[in-house]
This record gives C-alpha cells, structure tokens and sequence, in this order.
C-alpha cells in the first residue's frame, strides 16, 4: 500500500485549465496544465510551488487554433483544413474551433506551439483526442491528402464501402504520422536545447467509444509511434454509459461498457513497458444529471477500472473546478453544488487510487477480438438504402429517438430482420454486432477481455494469455493474412477459438488481400484451421486445440434474452468448465473489488464476511458483513492482511511520512481544503488522545479491528497529527 510515496512514481494527476485553487489542492502526484496560452507560464509556476510534477496537455485534433486559421502563424488561411461533411459542413467542437485534418503544415504548427511549454519547463506533455469524425472526409485538405496517400483521384465516402473503408484508414494514418512528426520535434528540441528528455503521451478514448462515436483516431497505431511513452484511456461516466442492447433492450450499462473499454485501452500498452493511466471523473461533461447520478456512476467505473490488475495508474479526475465549484443539474431550480459527503468520498479515492500495486495474477479468462480497422466500417454507403440522407442530418442513421423506437420495435420481434434494417441496426451507435457477443457472457460472469488483433503482428505469443478467444469478421476485418495464421496457430497449440459470423456485412467486398480467392476473410482463416464449417453450429478439432464456428450474425444475440441463452450454451459447449454467475470478482493486495451485475444468471447477493474497511464510504466504515446487490459495486480492505502493526488504512489527505513507538503515533499531511477529512489507521493500541498541529480532534476506536478513524476539517499546508496511545500495556 503506497500512501506514503514518492511525487515522482506519478501514480496519480488530473487535467486542468484554471489556476489552481485550495479547494482541488488535492495532493496528487502530478498535474497536467491545460493549454499553450497567456496564462500557461503562471500556471505551471503554481503548482511547482506546491511542490507537484508538472505535465502539459493540449488537443491535437480541436483546441484554440485561430492564429494558425486566421493566417497570423504563417500568412495563410488554413480553413480548408477544417474537418467537413458531404454537405460542406464544418465539424465543430466550439466557435471557431473546428476538428481539423491533420496536415504536414498542421504538424509543423503544433510543434512549434509545444516547444513554448517545454520552455516553460514541463516533465511531459500530452496531446490529447486525437479524432477525425467518420462523417468527415470531403474538406480539400482531405481530398489532397487522399490523392497523395493512394495516388489516385479521391473518392466520396458515401459512394462505396471500399472508398468508405479507404477514407477511414487514411484519416487514421493522417494522425497517427502528426502524431510521429510532432512528438520526434518535439523530444529533439528539448535534447537539443536543454539537454532533457522531456516524455510524450496520448490521453484518447478507448477503442470501443470511439467506434460507438463513429471516430477514428491511431489507438493501436500509437505502439508503433516511438516516441509515445504511454497513454490516458480517457473512460468516464460520459463514456460509457453509452446506450447498448442487451436482451432486446436498449439502455445504459454503465459498469460493463466501462469495465470493457478499460479492458481493451490496457492492451494499447501490453508489452512495451509504457504508462498507461485509467481516467474517471466524478461528474462528466453533460452537466444534466444530479449528484446522485454522478456518484453511483462514477463508483461504477472506478469498480470496472480495478477489476484489470495491471494498471495502477490513475488520472483522478478531469477540471476539478468543474467538479467542486459546479451546481447540477445545471441551470435547474434544484440544483445544487456538491455534497459534503461526496466531496469527502473523493478525496477519500484520490489517495486510496495512489496506493494500489499492479498485478499479473488472474485466473481464467477469455478474450474478444477488437481491432483499429472496426472503425473503417462505421457506417454504409447509399446504394445499399432506400432512402437517401437529408442534408439537415448528414447521415442515414440519425440517432434520434423515433430512430431508436423503430429499432426497438423491431428487436423485439426480429429474428431474420430485412437486409437494409439490419444494415441500419449494424451501423447504429449502439454497435450490436460487438455487445451482442459481449454481454451475453460478461453478465453472467465471464471474465471476458478485449484483445487486439493488431497486436499479433507486433508480440509473439501475444495471445498465449487466453484460453478461449471469440471472433467476428463482422464488425472488423484482419488488415493481413497473417493475423488469420497467428490466429490458427494460437488454436493449434490448444486455444479455443469462438467464432460467429455469416458473411452477410457489405465490406467483405472490398478490395483487400483475400479479394479473388476466398469470399470473406473468414473463409481464409477456416482453411488455415484445416475446416469447412456448414451453416450449423458446430465444434471442430484442430491439433490440439478446437474452433467452434457458428455462422450467425452477432448482432442476433442482441434481440432477446432467449438469443443470449443460446450463445451461452454454444460458449458453455465449447469451452465445459464455464461457470455462469452474476458477479465479477479479484483480489489485488488487502483490497477485495467486487460487482454484482443486474439482468444475469440470478438476482441473489454476493455475500461477504470478514473484517473489512468499506473504502466507498466517506469514514472507511469497518464491517464484517456485507451484501453486495445487482447493479452495486465495491471496494474493500481487507483488514486481516495487514501485518504492519500501525499502518494506514484510507485516507482523505496525503501522507507525507509516519513514525511511531510504543506511546505515540505522527504523521505529517496535506490535502486540500474545504471538506472533512478522514484517517482509518491500524494501531496497536487503543489511544487516548489526537491532535492535528496541537489542537485536539476528533477519534474513535474499533476494537474488532483495531483501528482508529480521525475526524478534523481539512486545510491547504503541512499539517502534523499526533496520537497517544496506552503504550505496550494495552
């Protein structure tokens, strides 16, 4: 348990804009100044006096970039750069702040722009949301680049799935090279200059939002960047709780959605010794919801984020003026600013976050392939649809609520749905081709994982982790023949492949490298397995391993729960010993993170005994029972695995170091300022008084755990606390 530690491990930071104030002085290792500005020099100088590492962040795809718009950076009007739709439409984020695409004069200029922060004397600097939308692709800066890229005239998206497809992993290519050009000038300047070798990260969304959003940016792409020491999975409330279908219903899971998208962002990072930080946020970017809202769903993915041992990393929170100056639901009669319970429980898992290890112990698992190329088939062309798109939408699938209503309507009943609804349900933001695997199996308790299939061109026995491994070609394709060899050599050597998939989707036709041989990528990965599966659902052994092939379109298992059943029979026949249950469950130190899923195997409990501090709860309230329901989640700390005799156990504010004897326990503090701050400490004895800077404060004494819990107001500075105890009588 690392309470006490050094700034420099940078476990822990937040991302903000404003200067910094007492309130959100929050005692993290590091903090990310937000923005090459007029303000940035005394930001930065603020925070160093407070004695934190200082990063810097900036948008790379969206940000104030007027000078360079306007002409003042370099003489030239740079609007053609603008992202824009097939209506001549710019993308927007804000006023005149346009997503732009990424050119080589682009790059030039956002380098020149971050040397100003290495100037400043920053340890790192992050470009953060690299995004080109799908429904982009017709700005002229666009179509030169296409021309450049592919040497041929450039082709309209919406007019064929291969020009779709061929747009999309251009506009990848586009950011993943700004991204190259501008971290290698960047590193070099800050060598050059100073002699220091100032680091390089990308905070993005996670694979599985950004193809839900229909955006593409690198994310796999960036392990081959090599000046990009690591990331922020940029996973929040906002995030994921992105409505999906499930047992032919249409709703927000917030728990699964961000316990799979932390899943596959730590796989950005697998196998190449970069950082990687897990971000939440206590409230999240639309400002409608209440502060109970906000809290059940941020505990929802904190939860999702523990339960994946290996990263132990955390960005705290986002704008934290946002979070303790904002009144939600905002511009509401009763809306309100945050309550004090929660601002406690807050600081209470900003230290809390800092003090996990990472861990590669975990039991049985079983993989689902992502890749970067689901984000090239977002959406279809034209031809394919009755009706044309209106120029006030720019898209055929308008996620509206009659939009959705009519797809309910249909789910409910569809079993072989009509070729261009189905089309329409594939390509919807609610991506049912990948939930319709996913949740049938993660609510009943699988510990399922997204794996990517980029990654086995890059890492020998990247996949020997897994046992069992489910596929579809449905909602992406293999970029080379050699994913398919590296996939049938994992199932020769004793994995168990899972694949669904008819070949109905419209992008096996394009041009690609199975185009001429074989009818769909699929077809090609059957052959190196040595099989020729029929239309039914049936297991196949291959060496020492077995491929269970059922050729269905996963989006089927989205329509009921009676579809679900039937892909969890398939999954139990293949692989025997699955165990169905409604929770998931690990053990990471003296922490024991648990959650019990609704609309699973069973509505029962998780019951839990033993000596625990309840770490979601503002006190860390000691208990020795606990039921943990459908759709609640949780964190304890397991007291009997503490062997330290004094030590601490949570906390609102930092531990700057701690000493003891036989009468006296001191530890030094700091934290941030406005809230009640609470300390669990494990003693030995009982004490008999506490002090914070001589003045008596509030304890008291669990004698079944053996804990003490200080109560005081916190204040910004260094602060001493001072505990007598009874001595080695007691």
């Amino acid at each position: 348990m690392a309470f006490i530690r050094s700034r420099e491990e940078e476990r822990t930071g937040y991302q903000n804009s404003n200067i910094l104030m007492d309130e959100y002085d929050t005692q993290c290792d590091f903090v990310m100044v937000y923005g090459v500005n007029d303000s940035t020099a005394q930001r930065i100088a603020q925070y160093k006096e407070r004695g934190y590492v200082v990063h810097l962040m900036q948008g790379i795809a969206w940000g104030d970039y007027r000078d360079y718009l306007y002409g003042k950076y370099d003489g030239e009007n740079h609007w053609d750069e603008a992202q824009t739709d097939r209506f001549g439409n710019y993308i927007l984020h804000g006023k005149d702040m346009p997503y732009m695409v990424p050119t080589l004069s682009f790059a030039a200029y956002m380098a020149e722009k971050l040397k100003k922060a290495v100037d400043l004397g920053v340890e790192a600097i992050h470009v953060e949301e690299p995004e080109f939308w799908d429904r982009g692709g017709y700005a002229p800066a666009f179509q030169r680049e296409y021309e450049m890229y592919y040497r041929t005239k450039w082709q309209p998206p919406h007019e064929s799935v291969d020009a779709r497809f061929k747009c999309s992993r251009l506009k990848q290519y586009l950011y993943t090279r700004t991204i190259d050009r501008v971290s290698s000038e960047v590193k070099s300047y800050s060598l050059k200059k100073y002699g220091k070798a100032v680091r390089f990260y990308v905070p993005t969304h996670s694979l599985l939002n950004y193809t839900q959003w229909k955006i593409v940016s690198p994310e796999a792409k960036l392990a081959d960047i090599p000046c990009v020491d690591g990331c922020i999975a940029q996973v929040w409330t906002g995030t994921s709780r992105e409505e999906n279908w499930f047992n032919g219903i249409y709703r927000e899971r917030t728990f699964e959605t961000a316990y799979l998208e932390y899943g596959v962002m730590q796989e950005l990072v697998k196998n190449t010794g970069r950082d990687m930080w897990f971000l939440h946020d206590p409230i999240e970017d639309n400002p409608v919801y209440d502060w109970n809202d906000y809290r059940r769903n941020y505990l929802c993915t904190v939860a999702a984020s523990l339960l994946h041992p290996k990263i132990n990393r955390f960005e705290i929170c986002p704008w934290p003026y946002r979070i303790f100056f904002g009144s939600y639901p905002r511009d509401a009669a009763d809306g309100t600013t945050i309550p004090e319970a929660y601002k406690t429980l807050l600081n209470n898992m900003f230290q809390t976050l800092g003090a996990f290890e990472g861990s590669d112990s975990e039991g049985f698992r079983a993989g689902i392939l992502m890749g970067d190329a689901q984000l090239y088939q977002r959406d279809y062309p034209d031809y394919l649809f009755s009706m044309p798109p209106q120029e006030e939408t720019g898209t055929v699938l308008v996620e509206s609520e009659a939009f959705i209503k009519n797809l309910t309507d249909k789910v409910v009943t569809a079993q072989t749905p009509d070729p261009e609804w189905m089309l329409k349900y594939m390509a919807s933001s609610s991506f049912p081709a990948f939930y319709g695997l996913a949740l049938p199996l993660l609510k009943y308790g699988v510990e399922l994982r997204p794996v990517l299939l980029d990654n086995v061109r890059r890492y020998p026995g990247y996949l020997d982790d897994y046992p069992v491994l489910i596929a579809s070609y449905e909602y992406l394709k293999p970029d080379m023949p050699d994913m398919n060899a590296a996939l049938a050599e994992w199932v020769k050597r004793g994995g168990t492949l899972i694949y669904i998939g008819d070949g109905s989707d419209p992008y096996h036709q394009i041009r690609s490298w199975w185009t001429g041989r074989w009818p769909t990528a699929a077809e090609h990965l059957f052959e190196m397995l040595g099989i020729r599966p029929g239309d039914e659902p049936k297991i196949y052994n291959c060496g020492r391993g077995k491929a269970a092939i059922w050729k269905k379109n996963p989006c089927f298992f989205s329509f009921s729960k009676e579809n679900a059943e039937a892909l969890r029979g398939f999954f139990k026949k293949a692989v025997p010993q699955t165990e169905y249950r409604n929770y998931l469950q690990i053990r990471r130190g003296p922490y024991l993170i648990s959650a019990v899923m609704d609309e699973s195997e069973s509505d029962k409990p998780l019951h839990i005994s033993g000596t625990y501090a309840d770490m979601f709860t503002e006190d860390f309230a000691v208990i020795t029972e606990k039921d943990v329901r459908t759709g609640e989640n949780s964190l304890l700390c397991d007291i009997s695995r503490l062997s330290e005799p004094v030590c601490v156990i949570g906390t609102s504010v930092r531990i700057l170091d701690l000493r003891h004897n036989d009468q006296n326990i001191i530890m030094h503090v700091s934290g941030a300022s406005g809230f009640t701050a609470n300390i669990r400490i494990k003693t030995p004895c009982e004490p008999v008084g506490a002090w914070v800077d001589g003045v008596p404060c509030k304890y008291g004494y669990n004698s079944a755990s053996g804990t003490v819990l200080l109560t005081f107001e916190s204040v910004v500075g260094k602060r001493e606390i001072r505990m007598e105890t009874k001595g080695t009588s007691c």
